[in-house]
C-alpha cells in the first residue's frame, strides 16, 4: 500500500525569507520534495523567472481560474493575487510524493481548511526590527508599502497558533535543517504509517 505524500506548507510574514529558505532546501542534493509553483499577479522582481519562481498572470487570467475552481487556495495581498494550482497538488500527493508549498498566511488558512492533514510550518523572524530591516534592504518597496507590510506582518504573526510547528529563520541553514527534521518525523507519525501495517497483518 503506497503511502500518500505529505502536503508541506511553509508560510510566514512577508520578508521573513520564505523564498530564500525554500531555495536553500531545494538546492540540497537529497531533497525529494516536489515544489508547487504559486501563481501571482504581482510584477516579477529582478532575477525571477516565470514558471520557476512563480507563474505570473494578469488579474483577468487569475480571476478566470478562480471562477473555474482551479486553485487550491488564493489570496489578495497588498493589491496582488497569489494562488496554488489544485490539480498538480492532488495528483502529486496521490503518487506518493511530498508537495512543498511556500505561500502567504492567508492562503495557508484556506489550505488548512481543505487539507487539515497537511503539515503546516510557520517561518518566524528573530524580531520585528529584523523583519523590517530585511524588507527595507530589498530596496523594492516604498516607505508606505514597508509600513503596510509591517502592519500585515503583525497580524500574520498573531495567526501562528494555526500552524503545527514554528521555525525561526535566524540562520537559513539551521532553518532548513529543522524543516527537514520535522518532515522526517511526520513520515513516522502513527496515523500515516498505521494503514500499511494493518494491511500487512490482514494479509497474513
Amino acid at each position: 500500500m503506497k503511502e500518500k505524500g505529505i502536503l508541506i506548507v511553509l508560510s510566514g510574514p512577508s520578508g521573513v525569507g520564505k523564498g530564500t529558505v525554500r531555495k536553500a532546501i531545494f538546492s540540497q542534493g537529497n531533497t525529494k520534495f516536489e515544489y508547487s509553483i504559486s501563481m501571482t499577479t504581482r510584477k516579477p522582481r529582478e532575477g525571477e523567472v516565470d514558471g520557476v519562481d512563480y507563474f505570473f498572470k494578469t488579474k483577468e487570467e487569475f480571476e478566470s481560474l478562480i471562477q473555474q475552481d482551479k486553485l487550491l487556495e488564493y489570496a489578495e495581498y497588498v493589491g496582488n493575487y497569489y494562488g496554488t494550482p489544485v490539480d498538480y497538488v492532488r495528483d502529486t500527493l496521490d503518487s506518493g510524493k511530498d508537495v512543498f508549498l511556500e505561500i502567504e498566511v492567508q492562503g495557508a488558512k484556506q489550505v488548512r481548511e481543505k487539507f487539515p492533514e497537511g503539515l503546516f510550518i510557520f517561518l518566524a523572524p528573530p524580531s520585528l526590527s529584523e523583519l523590517e530591516s530585511r524588507i527595507t534592504t530589498r530596496g523594492t518597496e516604498s516607505d508606505e508599502l514597508i509600513k503596510n507590510r509591517m502592519n500585515e506582518a503583525r497580524k500574520e504573526i498573531e495567526l501562528m497558533s494555526l500552524y503545527d510547528y514554528v521555525v525561526e529563520n535566524d540562520q537559513v541553514e539551521v532553518a532548513c535543517e529543522r524543516i527537514n527534521a520535522i518532515v522526517q518525523a511526520e513520515h513516522c507519525r502513527y496515523n500515516r504509517v498505521a494503514p500499511r501495517y494493518i494491511k500487512m497483518l490482514e494479509a497474513e
